[in-house]
This record gives C-alpha cells, structure tokens and sequence, in this order.
C-alpha cells in the first residue's frame, strides 16, 4: 500500500500501479465510498488499462463489503459514467488515469446525478476512512450486476444532438487505443458519417502515442489522416474519452475557446438569455460571442469543480474549458467531449461550408496557448511580474495573476501539483501577444531553475 494522501489529489484518486495504487488499496477505497456517501447501489466503470480491471474489482469487493449493491458498467469512457450516475440516480466511480502514462491509474468520484465529489466535498473523508480501513476484509453481501450501458449512453446524446438530417461527412477520429475506440462507434452508428478511425484497439500502454490531445506532438498522425483522406474534420479522444480536440479540413487545431464560442451559440439558440460558463483563461471572445447571441457569460477559476458548481449555482446550460473539457446542463452538468464533437458535426452538417470558415466567425483574437515554466520559487516570479506590470493594466488575482490591457491580456498561475507556472497570454493581433508572453517569460525565467 502506497500514501493515500500521495494519491488522493483535489478532484480524483490517481497514482503508479502498484507502487501507489494496488488492489488492497482500491478495496479499502470501495468501503470507505461507501461509508462516507451512504450509498446503497454504486455503479462503477473501468478504462482499458491493464490495471483497471482488477482495480475497478477489488473496489467493488470493499463496496460489497459495505452491504451496497453494485451496478458493473465494465469497460466504459468516463462520461459514459457520468450518464451512467445521472441515468441511474447512483453514485459511481470510474477506475481510469485519463492521459496519463500506462503505469498509473485512478478513480474519479461522483455522487448521484453525476455531482463530482473533490476535497471539500467527501474525498478527504474517504482518504482518511480508507487509511482506517486498508487491510481489513469483510464478507461481500451486496450484489453484483453487469449491466451494459453503452447503446444508452449513445442514444441518449443522439437525442441531445440531432445528426441524422445533415450533409454526409467523412471524420477521421484518433482514439488514441482509449476508450474512443469503444464509444464512437457506438454514438455514430446509422448516422450520415463516414467514419477513418485511427488507433481504436484498446491497448492502455498506448504503443502509437500518449492519449493526451492537448500535446501538439499527439495530434500529427490525426492531421496526416485528415489530409490524406480529404476528411471534414478530426477529433482527437484522451484516454478516458472525456475530452475532444478538434482539427479542421485543413488539418489545422481549432482552440477549444473556439470550440466553446460554437457550441455556446447553438446552445443559446435553444435556450435563449440562457448563462454559459468559461474559465478565466479561455479567450475573449468566448463572453463577447456570448453576450452577441443574448446570453450571460459568467468567468470561473481554472478546474472542473469550479465550473461544474459554477454551473449548478447559475443553472448555466453550457460550460467550457481551454483544456477541452466541456459541459453541459442537458449531461447532468457533467462532461462530454462526445457531445461537445457531436454539436460541432452538427454545425458543420447543417451547411455547406468547410469546418475553417465555420469556425472562423469564432476566432478573433491570437493566443500563446498555455507554455509552462519550471520555477524554483512560485511567489518570487509573481511578484516580479506584478512589479513590471504595475500601472499597464488592470490586475485580478482570483487564479493566479490576470492582467488586462488594452486588446490584450495574459493570466500567469501556479501549478498545484508541480513546480510549474503556468502563462496564457492573448492580444488581439499577433505581433502584441508575442510581445506580451515573451515578456511575461523572461521576468519568469530570472528565477527558473
């Protein structure tokens, strides 16, 4: 048994196999789940890492031994999950590592309806009964049922999103050997697409590249293939398949500000006046593009708890994350990247445009992307940009350091789990955010290691 506090983190459970995360800490995990929610009935799921299976068993051997029922999903994305926990009215948990590297693994936490479970709402508490509870057996006297959810998982989201009126599209989708492989044929199924499917074996030691989409290096087989195949678009799955990025006909990335400019919009057209959630570091035409189609953008901290209470608070239909990570009111305030690409095939079905002029509308100011810089001391390298920056624009602190300017801005936070600063910057011509980050990142540099 590894350090539970190693492994438990703010939002999830998440460590090397076995060395951190082993089968009689996954029990121990299981019981405590259950003694801290109360759950009677517990519906888990796994991804397709070696590891998952027996994993996602032994929790469920500890939520047995607590005299609760459990719903196995088996093999499943995380959002699949969370439909799952919404569908079902149960609390659950998803045994995956979402792009991490084949060695570790994890369990992402929910109460009933998909309502997230962090450090300040019962995942310390867990931690803490788990450590009491790590080596103790009990006899399992709840039951057991398997119970194969993915043909409801992928005819609810084809009632949220209509794709079966629009123009035929060719779509090259890169599972990365996660659980995309396992879903999108499922959602896609009779519908007008044409599917190129890249990498779609479930294999958790990813043998073609890490199931991470937000790392450019990851994205280059995906764009070959859109290209090669003349394909309307690409979608790009991480691991657990709860993110989508987005490449266009041209094979260039479309940002998922722009991304969450688009879906915003079509959400607004049914929902009108409605709220739309974004982090403080999307772009700023996200609430701008917000306010054009009549709805109310309201800005969050950086990290799905915030968005996902953010949303509950406002009853918000929409939210979206510069990391890719969507959601949506009609998915239990939960995330879909499934349902976030089913909205942009709709959009582009619905015309006759190719996806880089769809998109275009939405994308109005250039963006560093995030660039991280390793620093020996955090607070040290804050202060000095706030010094350089004093008087130039107006300073906000509710995540890290966001400046504003005239047609520009740039926010700079520091990592929560790593030594690292973390800067976006964006203007609304390149020439200036270039001049911005750079600037940004020398100060930086003077105390990194």
């Amino acid at each position: 048994m590894g350090d539970l506090a190693k492994i438990f983190k703010a939002y999830d459970v998440r460590g090397v196999v076995p060395d951190e995360l082993d089968e009689p800490t996954a029990e121990a995990v299981g019981a405590a789940f259950v003694e801290v929610t109360g759950a009677r009935s517990v519906v888990v799921a796994h991804d397709m890492r070696e590891s998952s299976p027996p994993l996602a068993a032994a929790f469920i051997r500890g939520a047995r031994s607590r005299r609760a029922d459990v719903v196995h999903a088996g093999l499943g994305s995380t959002d699949l999950l969370y439909y799952a926990s919404g569908s079902l009215g149960l609390p659950g948990v998803m045994f995956t590592a979402s792009h991490n590297p084949a060695r570790y693994n994890g369990m992402k936490m929910c109460r009933a309806g998909a309502v997230p479970i962090g450090g300040d709402t019962g995942l310390t508490e867990i931690r803490d009964r788990a450590a009491e509870l790590v080596g103790a057996t009990a006899t399992p006297s709840g039951s057991l049922i398997e119970k194969d959810l993915l043909s409801g998982y992928a005819h609810h989201l084809r009632t949220l999103v209509d794709l079966s009126g629009g123009r035929p599209l060719k779509v090259v989708v890169d599972a990365g050997n996660g659980m995309g492989g396992h879903t999108v044929p499922a959602v896609f199924e009779g519908l007008p697409i044409e599917l190129v499917p890249l990498y779609f074996e479930l294999d958790g030691s990813f043998p073609h590249h890490e199931a991470n989409p937000l790392e450019p290096q990851n994205l280059v087989d995906l764009q070959r293939a859109v290209l090669d195949s003349g394909a309307d678009l690409g979608l790009a799955f991480d691991g657990d398949a709860d993110r989508c990025w987005v490449i266009d006909e041209r094979g260039a990335s479309v940002s998922p500000s722009v991304i969450t400019a688009l879906v915003a919009a079509r959400e607004l057209a049914k929902y009108p006046g409605a709220t739309i959630i974004h982090n403080l570091i999307t772009s700023l035409g996200v609430p701008e593009i917000v306010r054009e189609h009549g709805g109310v953008p309201v800005r969050t901290r950086v990290g799905h708890s915030f968005i996902k209470a953010e949303m509950a608070r406002t009853g918000a239909v929409f939210g979206g994350e510069h990391s890719a990570h969507y959601y949506f009111r009609d998915f239990w305030f939960a995330d879909s990247g499934m349902l976030a690409a089913m909205h942009v095939l709709a959009a582009l079905g619905e015309q006759d445009r190719p996806l880089s002029q769809v998109v275009s509308a939405y994308s109005r100011y250039h963006a560093s992307g995030e660039v991280n810089s390793t620093v020996s001391d955090q607070g040290e390298a804050l202060r000095r940009v706030r010094e350089a920056f004093a008087g130039r624009g107006e300073f906000d602190e509710t995540d890290g350091l966001t400046v504003t300017g005239p047609g520009w801005w740039f926010n700079l936070r520091p990592s929560n789990t790593e030594p690292l600063l973390r800067l976006n910057a964006e203007a609304a011509d390149e020439a200036k955010m270039t001049a911005i980050r750079d600037e940004v990142l020398t100060i930086v540099g003077k105390v990194s290691e």
